[in-house]
């Protein structure tokens, strides 16, 4: 077909009719593919997103962090170890939230293992120690047992990638919903951002029928719920609060009773869990108030000097590392939802694959343009209330993002064994020291639940010890 007017006539006012350059080429299919992708882009925004080069005034991050403060809004794991009342109010609470169908779970799945040699999506990575059970099978298996516990349904919300979307669909289809029914997972597509030379701002083709297109962040949720009718489904079931969590964390504690009550008791509409950092140069985004708001300011954007600030006790002052485990209002995200450039939109420049004038397939070997993407944890200054609550990090962050090193599949495990035995222990059961352990969410979530699973009086022998359904 001919080019349409209106998008020759676009493109060219913003000089991008270079994308045009093989529409001759290419069949219907790969036209309409094209013609789809570029009606979707906002030409204008992205000529100031390349084009507006920060001047480092007030809002740049950098400065802001000489303004931070701790966060005011704060408890810490010594304020609860103090006040079993509060403790017992708050999982009193977060208990009756889940009984009555309101919460809802919610997991960022647009992931590939790329960093971890993993050709797949990140959520089908083989964590279990034993059965070698996948990241979503953990997951998924918390889901099943706090309903299980609740005795109420619990939507379980996965939001994909177009490079996880088919695959995390089928693994879903091929496992039985890893164990959830089908009408309890519903899946929504996040969105993409194309990808601009950095030194012209010109839009990139990855094939001659296509754009370089990239997911548009953790921050593109508000959007994709909004696009894919997620907010429909909510309100159909009733869910007024989501645990947001990301699917290379299979130690975050899924919709925890206690901390989903703290989040209800404040009032909260976005509460983050947050863990100390291990040192001062740690590569987390750290939680501070900064201008009576509470934010998260990236490492990248944290000058040592400020991070390395310490109390009068010699420890550290901006201390409080993002696990990027939030309890969010459904209303919240709706309210955002409203304005579509609530969150900015960030820029960071990458290598991208592309197409060069001749059509030849060109593979960079330094940054060669802008790509961008939003934050969730940009909402947080949004919030009429943010709440930030300290977990344990050996308890509940563990990721897998590294091939080897910090964070990645080898500290998960030793994370996860530490944990399980550690609740052996606790239960009274008698383990040898040398086994590996692995204890199916299914069959407990927690020690005192392993407790009543009667396991002190197993006698536990052998390599290998796999405690499930």
């Amino acid at each position: 077909m001919d080019i349409p007017n209106d998008l020759r006539h676009r493109l060219a006012s913003h000089g991008q009719e270079h994308v045009l350059r093989w529409w001759q080429d290419i069949d219907d299919r790969g036209q309409r593919q094209l013609a789809d992708q570029l009606a979707a882009c906002d030409l204008d925004q992205l000529a100031r997103l390349t084009h507006d080069i920060h001047d480092g005034g007030e809002d740049d991050p950098t400065a802001r962090s000489h303004r931070a403060i701790p966060p005011r809004d704060l408890i810490r794991l010594s304020d609860l170890s103090g006040d079993p009342e509060r403790v017992a109010r708050a999982g009193e609470v977060g208990r009756e939230m889940l009984a009555r169908g309101e919460v809802g779970a919610l997991v960022v799945a647009g992931g590939q293992g790329t960093r971890l040699g993993f050709p797949h999506a990140k959520g089908l990575f083989p964590i279990g120690p034993v059965s070698g059970a996948v990241l979503l099978a953990f997951l998924c298996g918390q889901v099943r047992a706090r309903q299980r516990q609740s005795d109420a349904r619990i939507p379980y919300y996965v939001m994909t990638s177009d490079a996880t979307h088919d695959e995390l669909v089928a693994a879903f289809e091929a496992q039985d919903g890893f164990g959830l029914e089908p009408e309890d997972v519903v899946f929504f597509r996040q969105g993409n951002m194309p990808a601009v030379d950095a030194s012209s701002g010109r839009l990139l083709l990855s094939e001659r029928d296509s754009l370089a297109l990239s997911p548009d962040g953790h921050g593109g949720l508000i959007a994709a719920l909004r696009n894919g009718r997620v907010f429909d489904d909510l309100r159909r079931r009733g869910v007024r609060t989501l645990f947001y969590h990301q699917v290379d964390n299979p130690c975050a504690s899924l919709c925890d009773p206690l901390y989903l009550g703290l989040h209800r008791l404040a009032n909260s509409e976005l509460s983050t869990k947050v863990v100390a950092k291990r040192d001062a140069d740690e590569k987390m985004g750290v939680l501070v108030d900064v201008d009576g708001h509470t934010q998260i300011i990236e490492y990248s954007d944290f000058p040592a000097e400020v991070a390395r600030r310490t109390e009068a006790d010699g420890s550290l002052r901006f201390w409080a590392g993002n696990t990027a485990i939030h309890a969010i209002e459904v209303e919240f995200l709706r309210r955002l939802s409203n304005e579509p450039d609530s969150l900015p939109l960030h820029r960071a420049l990458k290598k991208v694959a592309h197409l060069d004038a001749t059509g030849t397939h060109i593979d960079p070997a330094e940054p060669n343009a802008w790509k961008f993407e939003r934050f969730l944890f940009d909402a947080l200054p949004l919030a009429a209330r943010a709440l930030v609550v300290e977990t344990a990090r050996e308890r509940e962050f563990n990721p897998v993002k590294n091939a080897s090193g910090n964070d990645s599949p080898e500290t998960c495990r030793a994370a996860l064994q530490a944990i399980w035995k550690g609740w052996l222990a606790d239960a009274g059961a008698d383990v040898p020291p040398d086994a590996v352990v692995e204890i199916a969410p299914e069959f407990a979530l927690d020690a005192e639940e392993l407790s009543q699973r009667r396991v002190s009086e197993q006698k536990f022998t052998g390599p290998a010890i796999y405690l499930h359904d």
